[in-house]
């Protein structure tokens, strides 16, 4: 069933990058709008891609629930929820950057069941699930095998957490020798995570929507991620972190995601 379920979403989630490259290629006469403050957007594309992407979901399988980022949660019955985010990265995505991509995760009652996220503008599809394996444009995806120092770290941070504590957390990953990139998409960076590409990621403040597909290929790429909670919590953002196994403890503790009353 998670073949089958993997299949279609890689098919929706080309379909759905086409038509928000198409809508990037014409930014310019998109309708913008603020959402929690100035630098908050949403525009016209991101609300179309996830009904686009909604709708074939809901038409490929009636049963499962959805939660997305512009259109919230619809119930279902199947003990199965599909995790949605049109376009991760709308502020590189309306300035003309390469960063951002069409991200749909599934989760179950195990947790991230698969995941699929396309970049369309850098020409890369990552997909993933439970027991199938971890595959970027067809290749085999892996974690990287080094600790914090042996390569790049991802962060991302938003005005959720206070900036204060932002810089303090920047500062002990530096300390302890860590080198930090940030791209302008979380989903893409925890990516790139299942990719070997970062040797980790950390943001103290995500949605299910950014992450959920990206825990799937980490995990399957064989790296490790901070829980996310489930239930009435899973709606609301929370610390996230995925890093391959010799670098997540240490990460860990640096962060004090799972710790830290200043969270």
């Amino acid at each position: 069933m998670l073949a089958h379920r993997l299949e279609t979403a890689e098919r929706i989630a080309r379909e759905a990058g086409a038509l928000a490259l198409d809508y990037f290629n014409r930014r310019d006469a998109l309708v913008i709008e603020q959402k929690r403050h100035v630098t908050d957007l949403v525009s016209e594309a991101d609300r179309n891609v996830e009904t686009l992407i909604r709708e074939a979901l809901s038409r490929a399988f009636p049963e499962d629930a959805q939660l997305g980022e512009e259109h919230g949660l619809s119930e279902g019955t199947s003990g199965f929820t599909w995790v949605i985010d049109p376009i991760d990265g709308t502020a590189p995505y309306l300035n003309g950057l390469p960063g951002w991509c069409v991200s749909i995760g599934g989760l179950d009652a195990e947790g991230p069941a698969l995941g699929v996220i396309v970049a369309p503008v850098l020409g890369e599809v990552f997909v993933a699930a439970r027991g199938l394996g971890a595959r970027m444009n067809g290749a085999p995806m892996r974690v990287a095998q080094g600790d914090l120092r042996s390569g790049l770290l991802g962060v991302g941070a938003n005005d959720r957490v206070a900036s204060d504590r932002v810089g303090q957390m920047l500062a002990d990953l530096m300390n302890a020798g860590s080198s930090w990139t940030r791209y302008g998409s979380g989903a893409l960076m925890l990516a790139w995570v299942a990719a070997g590409r970062l040797v980790g990621y950390a943001e103290p403040r995500m949605s299910a929507w950014d992450c959920m597909a990206a825990y799937a290929m980490i995990l399957e790429a064989g790296g490790r991620v901070l829980p996310f909670p489930t239930g009435s919590a899973f709606t609301q953002p929370h610390p996230v972190m995925g890093a391959g196994p010799a670098t997540f403890d240490e990460l860990s503790g640096l962060c004090a995601f799972g710790t830290s009353g200043d969270w």
